[in-house]
């Protein structure tokens, strides 16, 4: 059964909608209540459809002897248990509280779970599951958030093709089939030369069934081209990280968009959808008038007297395109004249016989 749309919150998302954007907040709140309210705040002003944030506890997904594998020039820290405990502070008080603010501006809440733990905690909270890049192949972590019978993002980043299609397969084999494939670069930031857009429609052709999206991490440009770029190859979750202040020094603030890349985003976004469409090849209602004043119709090249045997020597094919079609200049041929068609008469059925 083919999956070429899917049903994120209240939205239903296809090729013929519009993309569904993610402000991926992740910890840009640095554990404040106020900070994250605001955030959601922005994020609902700028357009996004969902807010999202991270769920874990450090000790939990990381040991100690993990180093950083992001830009230390930006972030510092060079241990992801020291990085991630200053993050994840938050409990289960706190991301109600951002779920019920959230359900009054009317956008999403999301949260991606690390942990198992998280799954649980987030369960009655969010109506779809984002799975991070790093956990593609945390089969258990696969397993309990099948469980719970929820639309899934998976993100793709630094993962082949063959391990994206058993983490497909085995959250099938545990009954969850509604799941968007997102394209990601697991870098911090992402060099524009390695964005590797085209892998979006690499994964349309591999994965026909799924909506495919987005999941950007490179710095944001004047006019956001990689992700209008991504919306155009066919992503159609977009989610890119974002922050009050992008000079905001350490952890995911460097490479993420702030309000005015928001706003810039979704307003482009919404010109291209206007530029490009989402209907099958017609004759727009605006072409009409040209269709008839631009195409040919078979015309008398020179006078033809009436009853005389019309040859292709007597016809030419020119424009207004009101009578007969040139493709039918060939049942014109050998017929007679049924009046005086005089040089340029525009022949129709009636002047045939």
């Amino acid at each position: 059964m083919k999956i070429n749309k899917i049903k994120l919150g209240k939205k239903i998302v296809s090729k013929k909608t519009p993309p569904y954007i993610i402000a991926e907040i992740g910890v840009n709140h640095e554990c404040s209540l106020s900070m994250a309210k605001k955030l959601i705040y922005l994020a609902k002003k700028g357009g996004a459809d969902a807010a999202k944030f991270q769920t874990y506890k450090a000790h939990l997904i990381t040991s100690k002897f993990a180093k950083s594998y992001w830009d230390t020039k930006k972030e510092k820290t060079k241990s992801q248990l020291e990085l991630f405990k200053k993050y994840d502070l938050f409990e289960r008080y706190h991301y109600k509280k951002l779920s019920d603010y959230c359900k009054k501006l009317k956008i999403e809440f999301i949260s991606t779970p690390f942990d198992i733990e998280a799954v649980d905690m987030l369960d009655d909270l969010v109506k779809f599951y984002k799975i991070s890049s790093s956990d593609i192949t945390n089969f258990p972590l696969l397993k309990k958030v099948a469980s719970k019978k929820k639309p899934i993002l998976l993100s793709t980043g630094a993962s082949t093709l063959k391990e994206i299609k058993k983490a497909l397969d085995y959250l099938k084999k545990n009954k969850c089939t509604k799941i968007v494939i997102l394209h990601c670069i697991l870098n911090y930031p992402t060099n524009d030369s390695e964005a590797n857009l085209n892998m979006i429609s690499s994964l349309e052709r591999n994965f026909p069934n799924h909506v495919i999206g987005y999941s950007d991490h490179t710095l944001p440009s004047k006019d956001m081209r990689n992700i209008t770029t991504a919306f155009l190859l066919g992503a159609r979750v977009i989610e890119k990280h974002f922050t009050i202040d992008k000079k905001k020094n350490g952890n995911d603030h460097y490479h993420s968009m702030d309000f005015k890349d928001l706003k810039k985003m979704t307003h482009k976004i919404k010109e291209l959808r206007k530029i490009i469409g989402n209907k099958e090849k017609n004759v727009l209602k605006s072409e009409k008038k040209s269709r008839r004043s631009a195409r040919r119709s078979i015309v008398a090249k020179k006078f033809i007297k009436k009853n005389k045997l019309i040859k292709l020597s007597d016809l030419i094919c020119k424009r207004p395109g009101i009578g007969l079609e040139p493709e039918k200049i060939r049942f014109v041929v050998g017929k007679k004249a049924t009046k005086n068609l005089i040089e340029d008469h525009i022949i129709t059925k009636s002047d045939i016989k």
